[in-house]
């Protein structure tokens, strides 16, 4: 579905966006070069043991059109697979069932990684060539997210870089203490429902309906 931005904020600012890279260039110092250096086309020692660390992977795609999509992934610390240096596999823990990432991997091939690891502001972000799997001896390999997974993305790494810790540490995302207290912010059920604009429904509905799919989550 195409919904028109005119008359949005989006549609007065774009009437003088920057026009190119170049301009872009322009308004910033050039990067340092630790900062181009540090780029691999493969994982080292250190980036294996940083994704086997990680309990947090948040993955972007794009559909064949260029719509965007990151999507969050979760599980013990491990459950993303190395199969070797230039390979990874994240399997695919049950859901909404949307296949949102998933189509978009099989429609243009592509995907972005980037690992989060609880108390620690490094992250790393890992691109490449992407393909979803449903081979029976990979799949079995995945159990870290309680089952075999119906299907794995696995990404051929082009593009192996460790972030610098600054957006995480603006961000306070490790300090419980400057967190927002839970009424200063809607809760889950307030979006959904807002959400799905269905008057028919009620808070008490979404959360019965959050808290059977939690319990469920590996069915």
């Amino acid at each position: 579905m195409t919904t028109s931005l005119a008359g949005s904020a989006f549609h007065s600012l774009r009437l003088d966006a920057v026009p190119d890279q170049e301009a872009l260039r322009q308004a910033y110092e050039a990067p340092g070069e630790a900062a181009v250096r540090k780029q691999m086309t493969e994982l080292t020692e250190q980036t294996r043991r940083l994704i086997g660390c990680s309990s947090l992977v948040l993955i972007a795609s794009a559909d064949a059109e260029g719509n965007c999509d990151v999507s969050p992934r979760g599980g013990p610390a491990g459950f993303v697979a190395v199969l070797d240096a230039r390979t990874v596999a994240i399997p695919d823990a049950t859901g909404n069932k949307r296949l949102d990432t998933l189509q978009n991997v099989v429609a243009t091939g592509r995907a972005g990684l980037l690992f989060v690891i609880p108390g620690r502001t490094t992250t790393l972000r890992v691109n490449g060539r992407a393909c979803v799997s449903t081979r029976p001896e990979l799949l079995s390999q995945l159990t870290a997210v309680g089952k075999p997974p119906a299907s794995a993305l696995v990404l051929g790494i082009e593009e192996v870089y460790p972030h610098c810790p600054k957006s995480l540490l603006r961000s306070a995302a490790w300090k419980p203490e400057q967190w927002l207290s839970a009424d200063a912010q809607p809760a889950s059920a307030e979006v959904t429902l807002a959400q799905l604009r269905m008057p028919e429904l009620t808070i008490a509905d979404i959360e019965q309906a959050e808290a059977d799919s939690l319990k469920y989550r590996y069915e």
